[in-house]
């Protein structure tokens, strides 16, 4: 079997696994209250099979376009991203408190998920072309920098489950391009510290935060969300109460179809169900970190790292937080949940990282890999000339060679 070829089928089987289950689960969620309501049954797993044909229309366009090129796409990537986020809070309405969507007729668009994936393009192109940052002053111009202003225009949202998806995402990219463990513990500290202050200063996020520590403390106001999950996962014991059977998503259970699938998951599919929806991940971030480990381009294997970790780092923010490990953060599951610019955009990701899997092995330019200090191949026409250097050797070389070929004849 060719190199990465394994890689690649589980992540297509992994993938279509649970886009499919997502079907299933958004359909068990919504049928019954939009029956009880007078509604459609069927609206919104109509609307959510729409988005995954578009989704894997895009998947099967990213597996065949070069990932190699976004390398020069990513600051149009940025600009494009800041630019939505900056409309999304003039333009979008307020639903529960934030701006997060921008109305495009029967649908709507979340600029934060197309934000996720135009950062991890942009960092890997810089971490690949550059030596890795080795104190906080190198951390912060201009990652450090660029991350604050996404951070910032996510949080007037608010959003503070895509930020804690991105520092993850931007973390797990700085160690793999060989940034110190103390730089990025301090690092990490001074992110802890001003994820602290601005909870506090902000009454909505702070009352989140109380509610996490003692959510049975109002189980009808503040903790409503967090109780109804911790009895719906609760109530499904080891076996479920079989699929579709559940009761909590009956006007118990909010976003029961969205930031909270996990738990109608768990009250329908029981512990069981529930755990192989981990396994599910956990496969899925072997198989992209695999495909990151075999990578000769140091592009390549960046962005294959930031990818794996916007799926499998979101999927873990999301059911922390369902089973009461985490405060709430208001993202989705990956490819489970109910919405279209979520699962659309990481459809998009898989796409690259199956195409990272199929031409990150081949032969590039021996050019060294400055970020992990290693001789493994790096793609030509990056910065630093190595490319020039290498063929000026090689002359030199055979220059010495004839020079001592004609010696030996006179």
């Amino acid at each position: 079997m060719r190199r990465g070829e394994l890689e690649s089928r589980v992540l297509i089987l992994v993938t279509l696994a649970l886009v499919a289950f997502g079907i299933v689960c958004v359909y068990s969620a919504t049928s019954a209250p939009a029956a009880v309501g007078g509604g459609n049954p069927n609206s919104s797993a109509e609307r959510q099979v729409m988005w995954v044909l578009l989704g894997i229309v895009l998947m099967v366009v990213a597996m065949r376009f070069d990932f190699r090129r976004l390398r020069a796409l990513a600051p149009g990537l940025v600009l494009v991203s800041l630019a939505l986020l900056l409309a999304v809070l003039v333009v979008g309405p307020a639903q529960n408190g934030a701006r997060r969507w921008i109305p495009l007729g029967p649908a709507a668009f979340q600029p934060s998920e197309l934000a996720k994936l135009a950062l991890a393009v942009w960092a890997a192109a810089y971490l690949s072309r550059r030596p890795p940052p080795r104190s906080l002053k190198q951390l912060a111009r201009p990652v450090g920098l660029l991350t604050g202003v996404y951070v910032v225009l996510l949080l007037a949202e608010p959003d503070l489950g895509t930020t804690i998806v991105i520092v993850l995402m931007l973390a797990a990219m700085l160690l793999v391009a060989g940034t110190p463990a103390r730089v990025l513990g301090l690092a990490g500290v001074m992110v802890l510290a001003a994820t602290a202050l601005l909870i506090w200063v902000e009454p909505y996020q702070r009352i989140r935060l109380l509610t996490f520590f003692h959510p049975w403390r109002d189980p009808q106001g503040a903790g409503f969300q967090t109780v109804q999950a911790q009895i719906g996962m609760g109530s499904g014991g080891i076996l479920g109460d079989g699929l579709g059977n559940g009761i909590a998503k009956l006007f118990y259970l909010p976003e029961a179809s969205t930031d909270m699938i996990y738990a109608n998951i768990g009250e329908e599919l029981g512990l069981i169900g529930a755990t192989c929806v981990i396994l599910a991940y956990a496969i899925f971030a072997w198989a992209g970190l695999r495909v990151a480990l075999a990578s000769r381009d140091p592009f390549g294997k960046r962005l294959a790292v930031g990818l794996t970790m916007l799926v499998c780092g979101q999927a873990a923010v999301n059911m922390a937080a369902v089973m009461g490990l985490a405060p709430l953060t208001g993202i989705p599951l990956p490819f489970l949940s109910y919405g279209g610019s979520s699962l659309v955009v990481l459809l998009a990701a898989v796409g690259i990282l199956l195409n990272i899997a199929g031409r990150g092995n081949a032969e590039t330019a021996s050019v060294r890999d400055r970020g992990r200090r290693n001789s493994r191949a790096r793609a030509a026409g990056t910065r630093g000339g190595g490319g020039a250097d290498e063929a000026r050797r090689v002359r030199d070389v055979r220059r010495v060679a004839g020079s001592s070929r004609d010696a030996a004849r006179s």
